[in-house]
């Protein structure tokens, strides 16, 4: 089993490098990248296949809550978010006074702080949004490069370690465009580059898909429930019975109160009488290993809600403990249970195709429900705005709010006709099966010019 912790370098990196004996320049992949690179017939500058390489500047931020007067607006860490649903918004004004904060089509997004180098590709469903002045912007030139073709590099194990390059390898962190300007990009036939960079657009065009399939499943759920952002109490005044079981000002809020009246007054039952049970797995030690035959990938409770929800390692399928209770099913609804109001506590999401039957964090309450389509229409219910109130509103804790299984599953839900859940479930399941299609063509394209590289150098 091969270790991470230590690597061979040639004598020719130290030379280059100044003699310097410290890990990073040695240890990021970069140097093997560009002797990869330079090995190939032809690359050329990234700034000579590009428009423009840039970010929007650092300036304080105008919020709005009426989408009347704002853009939506992505940080870094939301360019890789599946939903766009919950993005705060800035204030129009503002971005027409600055338009670098405003992203078009086609473009690379390359995070350039914090977490450096992760990225994006720009898929129309973006476009004119806003973005943080901590994200890169690689605006290629169509009429040299394919869009879609220049991300696949950039993003692939030959780009990413150039990208996060410094001087001699060193891992910088903060990203210039200056620091990526001259990176090598392999050049290869017209048809090839065209092939990769149709699939990153297929890939894009599956996940533009997926968004409209989770907007018309919420849309006709709320539709079917009467449900508008008005409805409810003006004013949360409980009355003085309800108060024995809770005291705390949230739980009685207009909007919480709004929420759980909806859901109750449409065909309301418990939610746990109509599910196989909801739970939270139990806690335990989490034994990593490194060899894929040993073990299995684990997802954490904020990697579920990416594009492509990936493992940062993986877990032991025979030493971690209750490991069965962690392994995720098509018929699970994914609640993470704790975290900030307003930030990803209660908002519910279903796992991808790719990710059933991995390890989910203990920390994401289950909906097990009994059936996918069951899981389809729950999740519209709970990730609607009434049943995200609704569902927060079971939150406790000052500190760090938590929810607890017994409280979700005695939630009140409504339990539509058949056809209608039917309908309802059935846009829910187009919507991941189509984000899974496109993780799998962009992961197929990448991986294409990646073996293309390798053969040519």
């Amino acid at each position: 089993m091969s270790n991470p912790n230590w690597k061979i370098v040639r004598s020719a990196w130290l030379q280059e490098g100044g003699r310097r004996l410290d890990c990073n320049p040695y240890m990021s992949g970069a140097l093997e990248a560009r002797d990869t690179l330079n090995r190939l017939p032809l690359t050329e500058r990234l700034s000579d296949v590009t428009d423009r390489i840039f970010h929007a500047g650092r300036e304080a931020r105008l919020w709005v809550e009426d989408a009347s007067y704002g853009t939506a607006f992505m940080g870094s860490s939301d360019i890789r978010m599946s939903d766009f649903s919950a993005l705060p918004l800035i204030s129009n004004r503002q971005v027409r006074r600055n338009p670098l904060f405003t992203l078009r089509s086609g473009w690379t997004l390359i995070t350039r702080s914090g977490t450096i180098g992760r990225m994006a590709y720009t898929r129309p469903d973006m476009d004119a949004m806003a973005c943080s002045e901590h994200v890169l912007r690689v605006a290629p030139d169509a009429q040299r490069i394919p869009p879609g073709y220049l991300y696949a590099f950039l993003s692939s194990r030959y780009g990413v370690p150039l990208v996060v390059s410094g001087t001699y390898g060193a891992i910088i962190q903060h990203i210039e465009p200056e620091h990526i300007a001259e990176l090598p990009v392999p050049r290869f036939e017209p048809g090839f580059e065209q092939e990769v960079g149709e699939a990153i657009d297929a890939a894009a065009a599956e996940r533009v898909a997926a968004s409209m399939h989770r907007r018309a499943a919420l849309a006709l759920f709320q539709a079917k429930i009467e449900w508008s952002q008005h409805t409810g109490p003006a004013a949360g005044t409980p009355m003085a019975s309800s108060l024995r079981g809770r005291m705390d000002a949230f739980h009685y809020s207009p909007n919480v109160e709004a929420g759980r009246a909806s859901l109750a007054a449409h065909c309301g039952v418990r939610l746990g009488d109509k599910v196989e049970r909801v739970f939270e797995p139990n806690r335990g030690s989490r034994l990593k290993v490194t060899d894929p035959a040993f073990g299995v990938p684990f997802l954490s409770s904020s990697s579920v809600f990416e594009l492509n929800p990936s493992a940062e390692y993986l877990v032991s399928r025979s030493l971690t403990p209750h490991l069965e209770g962690l392994l995720l099913s098509d018929c699970d609804v994914l609640i993470p249970r704790s975290g900030q109001l307003g930030g990803i506590i209660g908002r519910a999401v279903l796992p991808l195709p790719m990710n059933v039957g991995q390890a989910g964090s203990e920390h994401l309450v289950r909906v097990r429900c009994h059936s996918p389509s069951d899981a389809g229409y729950l999740w519209a219910v709970l990730a609607s705005e009434p049943g995200y109130w609704a569902l927060i509103g079971t939150a406790f804790g000052s500190s760090i709010p938590s929810l607890d299984s017994s409280l979700v599953s005695d939630l009140t839900v409504p339990w539509l006709p058949e056809l209608d859940r039917q309908e309802i479930g059935s846009r829910a399941e187009k919507a991941v099966v189509a984000q899974n299609k496109g993780n799998e063509l962009e992961a197929a394209a990448v991986a294409m010019l990646e073996e293309k590289i390798r053969k040519e150098s």
